[in-house]
């Protein structure tokens, strides 16, 4: 298993941060140790084989990457890294009454990965801002529940 779990970080109004910051603390109520960053800065380089990463991102506009998310998402397209040893879960933000871009941005980042031949580990979890329930709420229970399919897999 990985040595520390990064959290990568893209959102427009840092509800998305809010929800890292809850699974990095799920992740450090057992024993491993979560890095949280905000994708701002980031690229491709970040991506390390034998590592393992939660994508935490909300949607926006037409189904779209956040701001902060979307020259990562286009670096990783130039750089076509080979991801073959990177293991990775995604914790996607949405609004289900946006019913054809639902948490698109969430499987944008999953068809990149599993492009550059990343392994996903689990289902991606798909909040629903309609749904009258805190991501951060699920936020906790959804990376315990990650957890233990990493150290399976």
């Amino acid at each position: 298993m990985a040595d520390q779990i990064k959290i990568l970080v893209s959102t427009m109004t840092g509800t998305a941060e809010l929800v890292a910051e809850e699974i990095a603390d799920a992740l450090s109520a057992k024993g491993e140790i979560a890095e949280i960053l905000l994708m701002d800065d980031l690229d491709a380089n970040i991506l390390n084989n034998g590592s393992a990463y939660i994508i935490c991102t909300s949607t926006y506009g037409q189904g779209d990457i956040p701001d902060n998310g979307q020259a990562f998402i286009d670096h990783l397209s130039l750089a076509s890294p080979d991801l073959s040893g990177v293991k990775y879960g995604v914790f996607a933000l949405g609004d289900l009454t946006y019913n054809q871009t639902f948490c698109n941005a969430g499987n944008l980042f999953d068809e990149a990965f599993n492009k550059y031949g990343a392994v996903r580990i689990g289902e991606i979890m798909r909040h629903d801002a309609s749904s009258g329930e805190l991501p951060e709420d699920q936020a906790g229970e959804w990376a315990e529940e990650w957890l233990e399919l990493l150290k399976a897999a």
